[in-house]
């Protein structure tokens, strides 16, 4: 799974001309499926994003996570995190998962966020959004379960 972590001032997703999600200071986390990824990687995802020391500390340095500063979640799932531009000028998106497999590694992601008692919101999976964000640094981290294990 991959996943790009944005530290927002405040973030909303749009599907259809309404807001579905909508938080204040937190995170901004665009979600990617591949093909191969377990619960495993979704655990992984879940918990390096809860612990990531990128909020300001009392001293203005990058020094609590997102458990310690008490921030939100907007979290959208983002097919298009796993398309492959190598060749040509079509991105491919052969290693992005099935939207079963997509939805329920995503639900589950989202389960174990809500599950450490973080305010989550999300978007409206498989649908057209809008996202609109304030990155608040700005501070964009790129995560990919597959690189850890």
């Amino acid at each position: 799974m991959r996943a790009i972590v944005q530290r927002v001032s405040r973030a909303q997703v749009s599907a259809g001309g309404e807001i579905v999600g909508k938080i204040g200071p937190g995170l901004l986390v665009l979600i990617g499926v591949s093909k191969t990824d377990t619960q495993a990687d979704a655990d992984y995802l879940a918990a390096k994003i809860l612990g990531l020391r990128i909020f300001d500390d009392e001293s203005g340095k990058m020094n609590r996570s997102l458990e310690e500063s008490g921030g939100s979640v907007l979290a959208v799932s983002q097919f298009t995190l796993y398309g492959d531009a190598r060749k040509g000028r079509r991105p491919s998106f052969d290693r992005a998962a099935s939207p079963p497999l997509a939805s329920e590694l995503y639900e589950y992601f989202v389960a174990q966020i809500r599950r450490a008692g973080v305010v989550l919101e999300t978007g409206r999976f498989q649908a057209t959004m809008q996202v609109e964000l304030i990155n608040d640094g700005p501070v964009t981290i790129l995560l990919d379960s597959s690189k850890a294990f």
